[in-house]
């Protein structure tokens, strides 16, 4: 049964995906549409990716700025991860705040992200897979981000491991929200 958890982030949610297991392992559902529209999201599917952490990675704060913004999915179908949402839209009564959650393999959630939101996590074990359902392709002129330690989330790592291009991205003071 798919179902939605509200959140503190207004628009945002964590959704629960059918999970069945028998004998031989388990099955999930990761996308039904239907199933979405009657939960109240309205998501197109236009481009879907994964990426694979070794434990105490961080990656984030990343998003796409309009006209190629987008609302996502994302889910850990293998491993655990801390996953991290901030709301970037200035008319909302959430803007700036953060909240985060345990996606996994084991308890088989997912993030709904609004468009004009920011997404990272932080890998809990190794060779986490992080999946991502996107509603527009990737385009990498709007891609953008604020810095992950900016938010006001503290992430629990002394000495997380990022990339260079995530250091390289302003705070969120500095960022002028075009959402």
């Amino acid at each position: 049964m798919w179902d939605i958890q509200s959140i503190p982030l207004s628009g945002a949610g964590i959704i629960t995906m059918p999970a069945f297991y028998d004998v031989r392992g388990g099955f999930v559902k990761t996308f039904n549409g239907s199933a979405l529209q009657a939960l109240g999201i309205e998501f197109t599917l236009k481009e879907s990716y994964f990426s694979i952490s070794k434990k105490d990675v961080i990656r984030g704060m990343h998003f796409q700025l309009p006209p190629h913004h987008h609302s996502k999915i994302v889910f850990c179908p293998q491993g655990a991860i801390i996953d991290v949402l901030v709301d970037l839209r200035l008319g909302s009564p959430t803007y700036g705040q953060h909240y985060a959650t345990e996606l996994s393999a084991e308890n088989h959630k997912a993030y709904y992200i609004p468009e004009g939101f920011a997404h990272g996590f932080k890998s809990l074990t190794d060779d986490a897979i992080t999946y991502y359902l996107v509603s527009s392709e990737y385009n990498q002129a709007n891609d953008a981000g604020v810095r992950y330690d900016s938010i006001g989330y503290d992430w629990e790592i002394a000495a997380p491991v990022l990339s260079a291009r995530d250091l390289s991205f302003g705070t969120l003071k500095e960022f002028e929200s075009p959402f």
